[in-house]
């Protein structure tokens, strides 16, 4: 029978430094007190060795957990995977989170909360019991929710909020929305487009008002109408069918529509064809998101590329700089999106 490796412990790694324990656990814990010449010796010594610190380890050594939780909205979240309609919000989470996280030797944990629910205090202070995250990412609608927010305030938690504008000096993320629905409806205008429809989203979001107001804005630049060119959706597939009904029953009609995500904007290609519409040439269509459905859909979309795993990555920068007692920024961070174009945009049939 094969003998069994001995695990490398923090004890082979001191021996192996000739240094003391203490030393090596400031080293491991990325502790300001370490002169660099041992710290780099103890380095050398964790990777002759092989040393893996745990996570458990390193909590019983101090107060942090290494651990960073995100909240997400469980009720969406769990529609959104059993459509199985490749939304991929959760997997850019992780993308971003997780590498982010292993860089510091962190770890991330996503649980899945309901906003809404009257026990949204008590499932959250479950987790943090649970758990005892070093800090937390909030994600909309529960970066809006002050019942949250006032519930980590009032524990000391440090988090980050995503999808909202925090003029209090919290620390707070946007993925410049209103620049994005600017950049896409310009791209339209562009294009020769004159009659550009938007379908908005949910009122629940703040980053909903963003993107029509940066829709808004694009067109009264260039001193283009927008009154009866807006529908509202709340970001369902069946939402975005009914306002792009709306849209397309008009006279004349829009030559082109910009939908708040990809879910309304597939939407509103399905509504043009059974208008007998051919996207692009007769419909231009941009959307939100940038999810693998835009990929795959005929034509494919030009669609916004939400930065949300660079956004969730700066979101645990900032929240372990705030463990370790670092200066951190006063106002909201905004993290820039990009147009991807792809084949649901043409020029404008007929001059817009």
């Amino acid at each position: 029978m094969a003998r069994r490796r001995q695990a490398v412990t923090i004890k082979h790694v001191a021996a192996d430094a000739g240094v003391s324990l203490q030393t090596v656990s400031r080293v491991i814990n990325e502790e300001p007190n370490v002169r660099p010449a041992m710290k780099e010796r103890v380095e050398a010594s964790i990777d002759k060795l092989g040393y893996v610190p745990s996570i458990a380890a390193r909590r019983m050594s101090g107060s942090r957990s290494y651990l960073i939780l995100a909240l997400n909205d469980r009720e969406r979240t769990i529609a959104d995977w059993q459509a199985r309609q490749g939304t991929d919000w959760v997997d850019q989470m992780l993308l971003g989170g997780m590498l982010k996280c292993a860089e510091f030797g962190y770890r991330m944990i996503i649980e899945l909360v309901d906003t809404h629910s009257d026990h949204v205090e008590r499932e959250l202070n479950t987790a943090l019991l649970a758990l005892q995250p070093d800090g937390i990412i909030l994600t909309p609608p529960h970066s809006e929710n002050p019942q949250i927010t006032g519930l980590l305030e009032e524990r000391g938690v440090p988090f980050a909020r995503i999808g909202v504008r925090d003029d209090e000096g919290n620390l707070s993320l946007v993925m410049d929305d209103e620049g994005a629905a600017r950049l896409a409806t310009q791209h339209l205008i562009d294009l020769g487009h004159r009659r550009i429809g938007f379908i908005a989203g949910s009122g629940e979001y703040q980053l909903s008002s963003w993107r029509e107001k940066g829709w808004r804005e694009a067109l009264a630049q260039a001193g283009i109408p927008s009154d009866g060119l807006s529908a509202g959706g709340d970001f369902s597939y069946d939402s975005g069918f009914a306002a792009a009904e709306k849209l397309l029953v008009r006279d004349p009609r829009p030559t082109a529509i910009l939908a708040s995500n990809d879910q309304m904007a597939m939407a509103a290609m399905d509504v043009a064809a059974e208008r007998g519409l051919a996207v692009p040439f007769d419909l231009s269509v941009v959307s939100f998101d940038n999810t693998p459905m835009t990929i795959f859909s005929q034509p494919p979309m030009t669609a916004v590329d939400q930065p949300i795993a660079a956004t969730v990555s700066r979101a645990v920068e900032l929240l372990i700089a705030a463990n370790r007692g670092e200066e951190l920024p006063t106002e909201t961070e905004v993290i820039p999106a990009k147009l991807i174009e792809r084949g649901s945009t043409a020029l404008a049939p007929d001059g817009g």
